[in-house]
């Protein structure tokens, strides 16, 4: 990919800030995410079930959080090495169109698919 150091720059920069609106992200929703406590005195049964439920969705979330926030770091990785817009499997460029789909893409469609 022919991207100008400008261009790059920014793309760096806005992946900086896409990684630190994860990690808040995930700061936040920490109490969400601890062990529903077994105290039936003060919360009903069904309540329990509920709120085992809403910790079990802020635990994938978060989850999925993380997993992009490892692929943000690969592709700021990517860019301080100079091998941005390179597919990390076959080397080949990887279309300017799909990076601007998805710039934390590490592969090209034909490695994608396969």
């Amino acid at each position: 990919m022919t991207e100008t150091s400008a261009d790059l720059g920014a793309l760096r920069a806005a992946l900086v800030a896409r990684l630190e609106t994860l990690h808040a992200a995930s700061d936040t929703t920490a109490d969400n995410r601890r062990p529903v406590e077994l105290d039936q005195t003060s919360v009903g049964r069904l309540s329990r079930i509920d709120a085992m439920q809403g910790q079990a969705l802020a635990v994938a979330t978060d989850r999925r959080r993380q997993d992009e926030a490892r692929r943000v770091e690969a592709a700021i990785q990517r860019i301080d090495a100079g091998e941005y817009g390179t597919c990390i499997a076959c080397g080949e460029p990887i279309p300017a169109k799909r990076l601007a789909v998805d710039p934390i893409i590490a592969t090209c469609i034909a490695c994608a698919s396969g």
